[in-house]
C-alpha cells in the first residue's frame, strides 16, 4: 500500500458557488472556509500528515478589490477567533508564499498563529498565500546563484523545504490545470480533478480519492 504524507488542494469554485447559490461570490469564500475546516478535521482522522490549500495566488491580485479584501478579512478574522481550537487541536499552521505584500492586520496575525502553533505535530496545514510556483523557483535560482544547481539545492530553498511533496493532488470546479501552483513538487503527485465546487466538497469525496491512491501503482519513473 502506498505511503500517504501530504495532499494538496486547488480549492476552485467559491466564486461560481455563491453566484449558482443566488447570492454572490464572497458567500462562497465563507462556505468555502467552512470546507477547509472540515476537510482538515477529516484529513487528521485519516491520518495524513501534512496538507496544503492554494489559498490566494499571485495572480488572484487581478480580481476585484472589494472581493480580495473580502478574502483577506475573512482569513483574518478566522484566525483571531479560532486561533485557540487550532492550537488545542495539535494543528501546525504554515505559510508558503510572499507575505510582505499581504495586509498588516493579517501578517501580525498569521505571523502569530505560526509562532503559537509551531509546536503542534498532529497535522501540519500549509495555506498558500500570495503564493505563485513560478515565483517561488525564480526566487530558488536566485539564492542559488552561481552554486552548481542540483535537484535538492533547489528542494532545499523552495517555501516548502523539509516537507514532503504531495502525493496527492485535489483540484475541484472543473478545470484540468494546475494554475502555477507547486509546479516542482507535483512531479510525481497523482491528480484528481473533480466537478464539485469547492463548497461542496466533502469528506467522503476525500475519503474515495485516498481508498483510489493506496490501490494505484506508482513507478516513479519504473516498472
Amino acid at each position: 500500500m502506498n505511503k500517504l504524507n501530504h495532499v494538496a488542494f486547488i480549492m476552485d469554485g467559491n466564486g461560481r458557488w455563491g453566484k449558482k447559490k443566488k447570492k454572490n461570490r464572497n458567500s462562497g469564500h465563507y462556505a468555502g472556509v467552512k470546507t477547509v475546516k472540515k476537510i482538515v478535521e477529516a484529513s487528521i482522522k485519516f491520518k495524513i500528515p501534512a496538507v496544503t490549500f492554494y489559498v490566494f495566488s499571485t495572480e488572484n491580485w487581478k480580481r476585484p478589490k472589494t472581493e480580495i479584501s473580502f478574502l483577506f478579512n475573512l482569513i483574518h478574522s478566522y484566525f483571531k477567533s479560532e486561533l485557540k481550537n487550532v492550537v488545542k487541536n495539535e494543528i501546525k499552521i504554515n505559510i508558503i508564499g510572499e507575505l510582505n505584500k499581504l495586509p498588516n492586520k493579517l501578517k501580525i496575525v498569521l505571523k502569530e498563529t505560526i509562532k503559537k502553533t509551531k509546536k503542534n505535530k498532529k497535522i501540519l496545514v500549509n495555506l498558500a498565500l500570495n503564493y505563485g510556483s513560478k515565483k517561488e523557483l525564480i526566487n530558488t535560482f536566485k539564492k542559488i546563484k552561481h552554486k552548481k544547481i542540483t535537484e535538492n539545492k533547489v528542494k532545499n530553498n523552495l517555501y516548502t523545504k523539509n516537507i514532503p511533496d504531495p502525493d496527492i493532488l485535489i483540484r475541484t470546479g472543473g478545470k484540468k490545470r494546475l494554475s502555477n501552483f507547486m509546479l516542482w513538487q507535483l512531479a510525481y503527485s497523482e491528480l484528481y480533478f473533480l466537478d464539485k465546487l469547492w463548497p461542496d466538497f466533502k469528506p467522503q469525496d476525500l475519503n474515495k480519492i485516498l481508498k483510489n491512491f493506496y490501490k494505484t501503482k506508482r513507478n516513479f519513473g519504473g516498472i
